[in-house]
């Protein structure tokens, strides 16, 4: 009886112990967002390399992007001027997370109004 609590406990400690792995890859994306809210020395343009590089690194790793990336990009590219580019990826976002489709459009009417 001993060996068989024993072994339950061993095989609980063990598998209850895993952890999931994340569904979306998420990279240098919170590093990117927190350095833009600080206004650390990161540049607009290496933020955008860096969401680039998430965006990259997850095909590689077959994960899907995390929400925000593509929005914070966008908001990158409007930032430096580049409002094609910005577009483009705030569709994207609307497109791969139907639920931010009202918020980024609120984002697009307000900068078309400033």
């Amino acid at each position: 009886m001993k060996k068989l609590i024993s072994a339950a406990i061993l095989v609980i400690g063990v598998f209850g112990c895993k952890s999931t792995e994340p569904l979306y890859y998420y990279g240098g994306f919170n590093t990117a967002v927190y350095s833009y809210f600080k206004a650390d020395e990161v540049s607009a343009e290496q933020q955008i390399t860096i969401l680039q590089e998430v965006i990259q690194k997850a095909a590689a790793h077959s994960k899907p992007v995390a929400p925000g990336v593509h929005a914070h990009l966008g908001m990158l590219y409007f930032e430096t001027g580049n409002t094609e580019l910005g577009r483009q990826h705030f569709d994207q976002e609307k497109l791969l997370f139907p639920e931010s489709k009202q918020y980024i459009d609120f984002l697009l009417k307000s900068s078309k109004a400033a």
